[in-house]
């Protein structure tokens, strides 16, 4: 698990940068066929992101700062996620994020009368499985293979090839290594 980190509020240049993406999102990534992940690759590159060759970043997920996103050969990026990239997140060679999934690298830290944002990285290693609806905080890992079920509410890293489910997520079972 990553620290959470307070950050001081986020700067013009930020914003800006937030407001251009949000244009070509609206008007050049949102729009495009869904088998066009090549042009959706492009565009996030322009914007910062590292995207390797083979990874599917769908139409309609919403990625809230490219620069701070990594996506490894073949994983995927499904429908309706909200990829909020405040802190880098990573998804590993093929890692799956399902629809309507949420990836929050930033919260505000509740401690502090200011209620600072405080943010930490999100990494998904290769060929885990963040289900559909599930929830990852920020600073939590999923080790290789690891898999998130459907609607699970995930605090803590999860360890290789574990299986985890609720709210908060607990371990299920192990998952045969492939």
């Amino acid at each position: 698990m990553h620290p959470l980190r307070n950050v001081p509020p986020t700067s013009l240049a930020n914003r800006a940068a937030r407001g251009v993406w949000g244009l070509v999102w609206l008007f050049l990534y949102r729009p495009s066929p869904r088998p066009l992940h090549i042009w959706r690759r492009m565009l996030l590159r322009l914007f910062g992101a590292t995207v390797e060759n083979g990874a599917k970043p769908y139409p309609s997920a919403t990625i809230w700062a490219p620069w701070n996103l990594t996506m490894r050969q073949g994983s995927i990026l499904g429908d309706a996620v909200d990829c909020y990239s405040v802190a880098p997140i990573e998804i590993g060679p093929q890692a799956t994020v399902s629809q309507r999934a949420y990836l929050c690298s930033a919260t505000r830290d509740l401690d502090d009368p200011a209620m600072p944002l405080a943010i930490a990285p999100i990494t998904l290693g290769a060929k885990s499985w963040v289900a559909a609806e599930a929830f990852v905080s920020p600073g939590v890992e999923l080790a290789e293979g690891a898999v998130a079920a459907a609607r699970s509410v995930v605090t803590k890293d999860i360890a290789e090839w574990t299986v985890v489910a609720g709210s908060p997520a607990k371990p299920l079972r192990e998952r045969k290594r492939f």
